[in-house]
């Protein structure tokens, strides 16, 4: 995997990448979904603590709508909420190739 160096840690530069391609209108809906598998996830032992800071940093900066903030909430999303993640993109906001672009960077 290759990572970019943020702030705080490495975000996956699939994840960057992937939300280049997430149309700008459907970015909010998105990320307070994510945002939402993220904070009632029951799986928070699995979250790193450098990616749950990068988050926490880039919320302070502002909305986790831009591509540093909605990559790192899309990466943690995906590893604690894999099934709800996807089926959200595939289904609510129709965004299949993102789905897929994600199953072919796991």
């Amino acid at each position: 995997m290759l990572y970019a160096f943020g702030q705080e840690r490495c975000v996956d530069m699939a994840y960057q990448k992937i939300v280049k391609t997430i149309p700008v209108e459907k970015r909010e809906k998105l990320s307070d979904k994510l945002l939402n598998f993220v904070l009632k996830s029951k799986r928070e032992d699995k979250m790193p603590s450098d990616l749950a800071n990068t988050i926490l940093s880039q919320w302070q900066l502002g909305p986790l709508t831009t591509e540093a903030g909605l990559a790192a909430l899309l990466e943690a999303a995906v590893l604690l909420e894999s099934e709800k993640t996807m089926e959200f993109l595939e289904q609510e906001l129709q965004l299949v190739d993102v789905a897929k672009a994600i199953r072919e960077a796991k």
